[in-house]
C-alpha cells in the first residue's frame, strides 16, 4: 500500500534551542581606588557565560554608567538594555560589595544609595525578589575577625604598634568597637536574604565565619584568561608593573636602580592610573597613564619575565600565568610612621606559599617588597634569579574549604543552576550556601 505521506519541500524547520532559566546581570563599578572592582565582575561574567548564562547589562536611561565602568574593558558578550519587562526567568545580579554599590539609600549619615540601587530595583520588580540573588564580591583576603579588624582599622590610621593594645581598649570602652561592628554588618547588608556575601580568600577564617555566619568564604575568582607561561633563560630582561596605588611612584627610584645594576639591564613596562612626573631612568622605562586595550596589557603581561602586580586581580593573574612577580599594594606615611596598605592579600599569599615549601629567600623578599623596604635589592636579586629565584616554585594549594567552595566562579555557575530549577527560592539557596551546603 502506498504511503499517504508526500516527501516535503520546504525548509526543515528547526526546534528553537530552550531559552535559559536564568539570566546575569553584571553591574560593575569602582568601590575601592583601583580597577580590579570592574575586572572582578567581568571575570564573574566570563565564567557564567561559558556555563551558557545568557549576560545583561542593564542601565535605566539618563543615567551613564558609574565612574570607570565605560573604559576599554574586556567585556564578554552581553546584551546592553535600558528597559525591563516582567521576566518568568530567575535572575543573577554580580556587583562588587552590594551593600555599598547597590543597596538602596537608608538612614543619614552616610546612607546615600549605590550607584545600582535603581537598577536592583527594577531587577527584582522585574524578576520577583524571592527569585533574585545579589552576589556581592566582598574584598578579597578580608577575613579578618572582628579584633583584628579593628586593630588594622587603627594601625591603618596611623596609631603605632606599641600603643594599639592601648587605643583599641579605649575605642572599646568607649562604645566605637561596637558602633563599627554594627556599621560592618549594615555597610554589607548581612540583614538580605538574597544577598550572597562571597569572601574569596586562599584560606577559610573559622573565627571571622562564627562572627559573620552570613559570610560565604570561597577559593579566589580565577582570571582564567592565562595559560602558563612557558620557561625562559635565566635572566629576565622584560618586566611589567601594574602601578596602581600612589605611592608606587615613590619605590620607583629603588627599582630602576635594582634593574639598572644587572649586566645587560632590563626593559621595564609601567601601567598607572595617574601621571607620573617626569624623571631620569637609569634602566629602560616607560611608563603610561594612558586607557590601554585589554588585548594589549594581556600580551605584555604574558610575555613578561617578572610581574610587578597589586591589589588581588593582577595577583591572581601572576600566579594563574606562572613566573617570579613581585607585590605592592603601597604604603601609608613616612619615615618610621611608614606602614603597608591593606597588607592582608600578601600575608594570605605567604602562609600558603610557606606551606607549599616556597624557598624561605623569596617569601622574605616578597614581604619586604611589599613593605617597600630593600627594593632596589631585591629588583636585582629578582633580575639575576640569585638564590630561590633561580628555582621553580612549588604550586600553591588551597584547603580547608567545604566540598565545591574552593573555586568562587564554580560557586556562581551553582548557583545559578539552582536558580534556573523549577520553584527555586532565592533566600533558600543563599541560606543553605551560608549553611555550607551548596545549593
Amino acid at each position: 500500500m502506498r504511503s499517504r505521506s508526500s516527501r516535503s519541500t520546504g525548509r526543515a524547520r528547526r526546534t528553537p534551542p530552550p531559552r535559559p532559566a536564568v539570566v546575569a546581570y553584571l553591574l560593575p563599578a569602582i568601590v575601592g581606588g583601583g580597577l580590579g572592582d570592574v575586572e572582578e565582575v567581568l571575570a564573574a561574567g566570563r565564567r557564567l557565560a561559558r556555563s551558557g548564562v545568557p549576560l545583561v547589562l542593564y542601565r535605566r536611561p539618563g543615567r551613564p554608567l558609574p565612574r570607570g565602568v565605560d573604559g576599554p574593558w574586556a567585556w564578554p558578550t552581553h546584551r546592553r538594555v535600558d528597559r525591563l519587562v516582567p521576566d518568568r526567568r530567575a535572575a543573577l545580579t554580580i556587583t562588587p560589595a552590594w551593600g555599598v554599590s547597590a543597596a538602596p539609600a537608608g538612614p543619614a549619615p552616610l546612607g546615600g544609595p549605590g550607584p545600582w540601587s535603581e537598577e536592583v530595583v527594577a531587577i527584582e520588580r522585574a524578576h520577583g525578589a524571592d527569585r533574585t540573588i545579589h552576589a556581592s564580591l566582598e574584598e578579597f583576603a578580608r577575613t579578618l575577625p572582628m579584633r583584628v579588624e579593628n586593630r588594622e582599622r587603627l594601625r591603618e590610621g596611623g596609631v603605632r604598634s606599641r600603643a594599639l593594645a592601648d587605643r583599641l581598649a579605649r575605642a572599646r570602652a568607649a562604645g566605637d568597637v561596637a558602633t563599627f561592628d554594627r556599621a560592618y554588618r549594615r555597610f554589607r547588608a548581612f540583614d538580605r536574604p538574597n544577598v550572597l556575601h562571597l569572601f574569596a580568600t586562599f584560606r577559610p577564617n573559622r573565627s571571622f565565619a562564627r562572627a559573620f555566619p552570613e559570610a560565604v568564604q570561597t577559593g579566589p575568582l580565577w582570571p582564567a584568561r592565562y595559560s602558563r607561561a612557558s620557561s625562559r633563560a635565566p635572566r629576565s630582561t622584560r618586566w611589567v608593573w601594574y602601578a596602581s596605588p600612589a605611592s608606587a611612584e615613590s619605590i620607583a627610584p629603588d627599582v630602576d636602580r635594582g634593574l639598572a645594576a644587572t649586566e645587560g639591564g632590563a626593559q621595564l613596562f609601567v601601567r598607572t592610573p595617574r601621571p607620573w612626573r617626569p624623571r631620569r631612568w637609569a634602566s629602560t622605562v616607560r611608563v603610561s597613564a594612558d586607557p590601554l586595550a585589554p588585548g594589549r596589557w594581556r600580551r605584555r603581561f604574558r610575555g613578561a619575565d617578572v610581574r610587578i602586580v597589586t591589589g588581588s586581580r593582577s595577583l591572581l593573574e601572576a600566579i594563574e600565568v606562572g613566573g617570579p612577580f613581585l607585590y605592592f599594594n603601597g604604603v601609608l606615611g613616612a619615615g618610621s610612621a611608614r606602614r603597608r596598605h591593606r597588607p592582608e592579600k600578601i600575608a594570605a599569599l605567604l602562609a600558603l606559599a610557606r606551606e607549599a615549601r616556597w624557598p624561605s629567600d623569596v617569601r622574605r623578599d616578597l614581604a619586604d617588597f611589599a613593605s617597600g623596604r630593600r627594593v632596589a635589592a631585591i629588583t636585582e636579586r629578582v633580575a639575576r634569579r640569585a638564590g630561590g629565584w633561580g628555582r621553580p616554585r612549588p604550586a600553591l594549594r588551597l584547603s580547608g574549604f567545604p566540598p565545591g567552595f574552593d573555586d568562587a566562579g564554580t560557586v556562581l555557575v551553582r548557583v545559578a543552576r539552582a536558580l534556573a530549577r523549577p520553584g527555586a527560592s532565592a533566600p533558600g539557596i543563599v541560606a543553605r550556601l551560608r549553611a555550607g551546603e551548596n545549593p
